[in-house]
C-alpha cells in the first residue's frame, strides 16, 4: 500500500532535509504534496532536490493560515489512506510498518507519540515524563505532527480559517464526529524540533497568546491548560541553559 504525505511549510530549512530523509526512508510514498507559506529561507530548494532524487512530490504557494493549508493539502489527497507529517519532525524508523497494524475497520486516524526535543538537553527521566504528558494532551487536543488519516474520514472537511493553531484539534474532533476511532500508536513516533526563534521570550509571549485565543476561546479545550506548566517547563529549562553557557563564556 502507498499514501500520499501532506507536509505544511514556512521557512523550515534548519532540520527540513532530515525529516524528509526519515519520511522517504520509512514511509511507501505514491506522492508528498507539500504547502509551502511563500518561505525565503531554502526550504524550496531543498524539496527541489528532493523531488528530484524521487520525483513524487508536488510543490503548492500558499500564504493563509495552518488550517487553510491542511484544507489544501486533503483536497490534493487521492490515495485511500495519507499521512500528515509536519516539517519540523524526524520519524522514528519503521514508522509505517508499526502505525499500520492499528488501522483497522472503523478507524479513521492513526497518531504517533511525539516528543518536543530542548537542544543539547539530554534527560531519560524528563522525556520519558515527556512521552506520559504528549499521550495524555493528546487526547484533549488532537496532534497532526505525524499522523496516518483515513481519506474518508476528512473529506469535505472545512476548517475555520481563524485558526492559526489548534486547527489539528478540530481535525480529530471532525474525525470522531463522524463515529471513526482515533488509535495511538505508542511504537511510531517523532522527534520534534521547535524553530530555533521559538526558544526564545519574545515567541514564547506570542505562541502564548495563540494557545489562549485559538486554544480556550475558540476551542474551548479547558483542560488543556493542566499542561501549560509543563509544556512552560521547555522554555525555562532551554533558557536556563543559555544563561548558564553564557555565564561560563564571559568566566572564560
Amino acid at each position: 500500500m502507498k499514501i500520499a504525505v501532506v507536509m505544511l511549510t514556512k521557512v523550515s530549512e534548519y532540520v527540513l532535509r532530515r525529516c524528509l530523509d526519515s519520511i522517504y526512508r520509512n514511509i511507501p510514498i505514491n506522492n508528498l504534496i507539500v504547502i509551502d507559506g511563500f518561505s525565503k529561507d531554502n526550504t524550496v530548494k531543498s524539496l527541489e532536490e528532493f523531488d528530484e532524487r524521487y520525483g513524487s512530490l508536488r510543490l503548492i504557494r500558499d500564504s493563509g493560515t495552518k488550517a487553510k493549508a491542511r484544507e489544501i493539502g486533503v483536497r490534493n489527497v487521492e490515495t485511500e489512506w495519507f499521512m500528515f507529517v509536519d516539517s519540523d519532525v524526524v520519524l522514528c524508523r519503521r514508522w509505517f510498518d508499526r502505525a499500520r497494524k492499528y488501522a483497522g475497520v472503523g478507524v479513521g486516524a492513526v497518531w504517533g507519540v511525539n516528543v518536543d526535543i530542548i537542544p543539547n538537553f539530554r534527560s531519560r527521566v524528563f522525556y520519558k515524563l515527556a512521552l506520559h504528558v504528549a499521550k495524555k494532551s493528546f487526547k484533549i487536543r488532537g496532534g497532526l505532527h505525524d499522523t496516518l488519516i483515513l481519506r474518508d474520514a476528512i473529506k469535505n472537511i472545512k476548517i475555520p480559517s481563524y485558526l492559526r493553531i489548534f486547527e489539528d484539534a478540530y481535525v480529530m474532533k471532525w474525525i470522531r464526529s463522524r463515529g471513526y476511532r482515533v488509535q495511538i500508536c505508542e511504537d511510531a513516533y517523532c522527534l520534534h524540533y521547535k524553530p530555533p526563534e521559538n526558544w526564545y521570550w519574545k515567541a514564547a509571549v506570542s505562541v502564548a497568546k495563540s494557545e489562549v485565543k485559538c486554544g480556550l476561546v475558540y476551542s474551548g479545550l479547558y483542560r488543556y491548560v493542566l499542561y501549560y506548566p509543563f509544556f512552560s517547563a521547555y522554555w525555562l529549562i532551554y533558557n536556563f541553559q543559555r544563561i548558564k553557557k553564557a555565564y561560563s563564556y564571559a568566566g572564560d
